[in-house]
């Protein structure tokens, strides 16, 4: 007999999930994720997902499961599917929503897999929209003001929406980190934010290489003055942004090009 064919999947806790284990997640809100690309079934930054799901538990319900059960589980989706492929992996407690539920109850993943992506191909004009996250340095589902803005930016011509705080510093955009560069060094927004899994592997990887990088507040009468600027999530270490708001930006190949390599210095991680 012929060996099954690799598949996409949708897991809970390690074993296929049926409509009775998604029925109660189909219009839950307390949950948090993680989001990667896997390639020829290895990761990048692994460590840091891993420690952002472990992060993000202890945040939202008290408690963790170790690294070695969420990585048996990401190992048995993989196992499952083509060697190249997008996986979220969703972590929520069985306690369900408005309760309050004690650290005994232990969080349990749901991991779906689907094809590879790598974003779009830029380069892209934001919205410059007022708007701050609630719990910022986590990644959790529910949050209904990244597509409604999205859809905001959009009608009025733009490609997307990048956020600008309650003191006037732009912080991140609908699904991405912001970076950007001076001429000399790569500039990161000083603002509450989530850190993503492609930000610190660039981060880490560009200290390495001796690259400068500095951190601190832009504001939208600060974006004329950089000289280049870009997008990044778990798709791309960078897509090209060309206007924020009423600003424009000028191509920046070179930024783009460090910051591809930085992300392919990162050695993969087999799961």
């Amino acid at each position: 007999m012929p060996a099954h064919p690799a598949s996409f999947v949708v897991q809970r806790n390690g074993v296929p999930a049926n409509a009775s284990d998604l029925t109660p997640l189909a219009f839950a809100g307390y949950a948090h994720f993680t989001a990667m690309q896997v390639r020829d079934g290895q990761v990048r930054g692994l460590d840091l997902h891993l420690a952002r799901l472990r992060s993000a538990s202890i945040d939202m319900f008290g408690v963790a499961l170790p690294d070695e059960q969420i990585q048996a589980y990401l190992r048995t989706a993989i196992q499952a599917g083509p060697p190249d492929m997008s996986l979220v992996a969703t972590v929520f407690s069985p306690a369900g929503e408005f309760t309050v539920a004690s650290a005994n109850v232990l969080p349990q993943v749901l991991v779906r897999t689907s094809p590879p992506s790598s974003g779009p191909s830029g380069p892209l004009a934001l919205a410059a929209i007022e708007h701050e996250r609630m719990l910022p340095a986590v990644k959790h589902v529910g949050e209904v003001a990244k597509t409604y803005l999205l859809r905001q930016a959009a009608a009025q011509g733009f490609d997307d929406a990048a956020f600008v705080d309650r003191q006037g510093r732009l912080s991140e955009a609908s699904i991405w980190n912001l970076a950007f560069w001076d001429g000399e060094a790569v500039v990161w927004p000083n603002a509450r934010m989530l850190t993503g899994t492609t930000m610190g592997i660039v981060q880490r990887q560009l200290a390495r290489m001796g690259v400068p990088q500095r951190t601190r507040a832009i504001g939208l009468p600060d974006v004329a003055a950089l000289t280049g600027a870009v997008v990044m999530n778990s798709w791309t270490p960078g897509v090209a942004i060309n206007r924020i708001g009423d600003t424009a930006l000028p191509d920046a190949p070179e930024f783009l090009t460090l910051l591809h390599a930085a992300y392919l210095a990162e050695t993969p991680s087999p799961l």
